[in-house]
């Protein structure tokens, strides 16, 4: 589940910090790099365990209608195709989840207040009231529904952003990111599999987690010859002047595009590129590329650098 973005943008972070603390340990630096790599799965288990807290409530909210003192018909006879959903069901049998659940504390049951509020917005959206109405329905359209709901209420949604970051500081930038892996996951749901279906691992496989532990060991050995190829092509810029954050971004830029032959050149610009847009000045986009770009001009035309 964890992705090279998500790796890039941690590395980033923890060496920021490991400056912050003047450098002091790399070990311990490296061993925060991977916990907060671990917070990123745990946060992807967590939002996947939400969708079934809120089917839960519905559930719940039934129950309890139907047991007060006065029930009216629709108490008694309500509709329960969403509590009864077939993929939410698969979901919430599914023998992955339920080993994340037996080993860690954080439930949304702490959250009841919220998981109601969540569950108000669905039950007035277009989208619940139109699979409520449907004549018949396939375990596809079981799957799209919350395909559409998590799009719309969990992935666009400030409150769960503020209650995530209250949580845990790790969470921070971490969910748009991991949005994209629940939507993945649902979409991979197939009936056949029942509760044996696969959710992401934490990596994809060996070669991503050595990705991680080599381009932040490389981003630190190798900082001086890093910023002194950004010394001798910052042309009229003073890097005493330059933003911390872009010299720090172009420090493990560099360590990617001169430790790693099979990534391009230019997929490592984008990324970084991208990253400065989101995290640096408004201008230190163009300003990263056109300095990378130059440096990596440099490299090649002394023979440092020969891919693409």
């Amino acid at each position: 589940m964890i992705n090279r973005e998500l790796i890039r943008l941690k590395v980033i972070q923890v060496i920021y910090a490991y400056y912050q603390n003047e450098g002091k340990n790399v070990e311990a630096a490296e061993k925060e790099l991977f916990f907060s790599l671990s917070k990123a799965h745990d946060l992807y288990n967590y939002l996947l365990l939400l969708m079934v807290e809120v089917t839960r409530f519905a559930d719940r909210r039934i129950d309890n209608r139907r047991h007060k003192l006065c029930p009216t018909y629709e108490d008694l006879n309500p509709n329960t195709r969403f509590i009864d959903n077939a993929f939410m069901a698969q979901l919430a049998a599914n023998v992955q989840l339920a080993e994340f659940c037996e080993n860690q504390k954080r439930s949304w049951e702490d959250e009841s207040e919220f998981v109601k509020r969540l569950f108000e917005r669905i039950e007035e959206s277009k989208v619940y009231q139109e699979y409520m109405a449907k004549e018949t329905l396939t375990y596809e359209d079981d799957r799209e529904l919350w395909r559409k709901l998590y799009r719309t209420f969990i992935a666009q949604n400030d409150e769960i952003d503020e209650l995530l970051e209250e949580q845990s500081l790790y969470w921070n930038d971490d969910k748009a990111i991991v949005d994209t892996f629940v939507l993945k996951t649902i979409k991979r749901f197939e009936p056949t599999k029942g509760a044996e279906q696969e959710l992401m691992p934490e990596y994809r496989d060996d070669e991503d987690k050595e990705f991680a532990r080599k381009l932040f060991r490389n981003a630190i050995k190798n900082a001086e010859v890093y910023r002194n190829l950004m010394e001798q092509n910052a042309k009229n810029w003073n890097m005493e002047r330059l933003a911390f954050m872009d010299i720090l971004i172009m420090q493990v830029a560099l360590a990617e595009i001169l430790s790693f032959p099979s990534i391009p050149v230019s997929v490592s610009l984008n990324e970084y590129v991208e990253i400065a847009k989101m995290y640096s000045t408004p201008k230190s986009g163009s300003f990263i590329n056109g300095m990378l770009d130059t440096i990596v001009n440099q490299l090649k035309k002394e023979n440092k650098l020969s891919k693409a």
